[in-house]
């Protein structure tokens, strides 16, 4: 039987299970350690407008061509000459002010694609716009360093493609607590009990066993490490706020993993876009805020990056139900605390040059992003993960 079709077959393979791995994860605790890198990648899905979060105030043609939904000069904080950010972003700003945030303008890729499925498959496989990759470029690189598969962790209950490999997938978990729970219940245990070297052995059912027993071994190993911590810092109460109140739990406790990956939804903003924008925005950045805090407190920042990013952005002309549809090139944030390269890393979208759709075009490549993480932050050649060579950018 094919290993694709066995797997989605067996009911033990789903969400938290699927965690291959063919060396065991370690037991004991890791010991933090200061100069241990670690990555927190968030998604604000649904293609967050990029135009109306940080806003070129003295843009005819961006007034022009949002009469209704347009931020009002009065109503932004500007920070520059030419470019403010969206009044809901203040704590954010108050990073910004203290050299701990870079901002990169018009990210995108060449041929970009408008659907959220398709768009969220590029930037989590690296891939071009017109290849498929099955394997994310988070989980590509857990292999190439032969992390466990507590290396890679999203605050979720399902796990995302940027965390998969093509042998070693990352862990999905909100509760630490009931994930070794659910690793230990009676029908687990006889199900590892029955395993034999014959089994571990065979194509399948080596591969189903393996990961069932590393699945095991993380959620002890997670539970263990992470049991004592509790977060003191106050965060917002609201699903993103929780989400990454248990990142900075994860961190803090000195847990052996090297990228965290939480999503934020909601950003598809097709109707009435001033109010729902603004009600978001402000989520992210409070939540933001207080976990930027809780690891200055803790003593984690400084070997603690952040990458914000959105599949695409919205186009540059509002529609007729005072919303934006979707677009191509957006804004990608970096929090850090030592950044080579604080502030705007470029210049505004050039709105008097539109792609062929009227949408903002790409001027940085977002593997051009990965690669300096990568390659700058992380430690790792980038070509190997990524499959292809690119450019550093430098902000880190």
């Amino acid at each position: 039987m094919e290993r694709r079709r066995f797997l989605q077959q067996s009911a033990l393979a789903s969400g938290t299970f699927l965690v291959p791995s063919f060396v065991k994860a370690s037991e004991g605790l890791f010991h933090q350690r200061e100069g241990f890198r670690r990555l927190v990648v968030i998604q604000l899905s649904g293609g967050n407008d990029g135009l109306n979060t940080i806003v070129p105030h003295t843009n005819d043609i961006y007034y022009g061509s949002r009469p209704k939904i347009a931020i009002k000069p009065n109503e932004l904080i500007k920070v520059n000459d030419v470019l403010g950010f969206h009044p809901s972003l203040e704590p954010l700003v108050k990073l910004y002010d203290r050299g701990h945030l870079c901002v990169l303008n018009s990210v995108g890729y060449p041929n970009p694609d408008r659907s959220h499925f398709r768009s969220t498959d590029i930037w989590h496989t690296a891939s071009d716009s017109d290849q498929y990759l099955t394997s994310g470029w988070v989980g590509r690189y857990m292999e190439a360093q032969g992390k466990k598969p507590h290396g890679a962790i999203e605050i979720d209950d399902s796990l995302s493609l940027m965390l998969k490999g093509e042998k070693l997938n990352g862990i999905a978990t909100t509760n630490p607590k009931l994930l070794y729970r659910n690793m230990n219940t009676p029908f687990f245990k006889q199900v590892l009990r029955q395993q034999t070297d014959e089994h571990l052995s065979e194509h399948n059912l080596g591969y189903l066993y393996r990961t069932m027993i590393d699945a095991k071994s993380s959620a002890k190993y997670i539970h263990e490490t992470t049991k004592t911590v509790t977060s003191k810092k106050d965060y917002p109460n609201n699903p993103f706020g929780k989400q990454l109140k248990t990142t900075a739990e994860f961190i803090n406790s000195g847990l052996d993993t090297k990228v965290y990956y939480v999503s934020m939804g909601g950003f598809d903003t097709h109707a009435n876009q001033i109010n729902s924008q603004s009600r978001l925005l402000a989520i992210y950045a409070e939540a933001m805020a207080s976990f930027v805090s809780d690891l200055e407190a803790n003593n984690t920042f400084g070997d603690t990056l952040i990458m914000t990013f959105s599949e695409f952005g919205r186009r540059v002309r509002e529609n007729a139900s005072w919303g934006t549809d979707h677009g191509a090139a957006n804004n990608v944030f970096v929090i850090g605390k030592d950044l080579k390269k604080p502030g705007f890393y470029n210049q505004a979208p050039d709105l008097t040059d539109l792609d062929a759709n009227k949408d903002i075009k790409h001027r940085l490549d977002f593997r051009e992003v990965y690669a300096t993480i990568l390659d700058n932050w992380l430690g790792v050649p980038h070509g190997n993960i990524i499959g292809a060579k690119f450019d550093g950018l430098g902000f880190v």
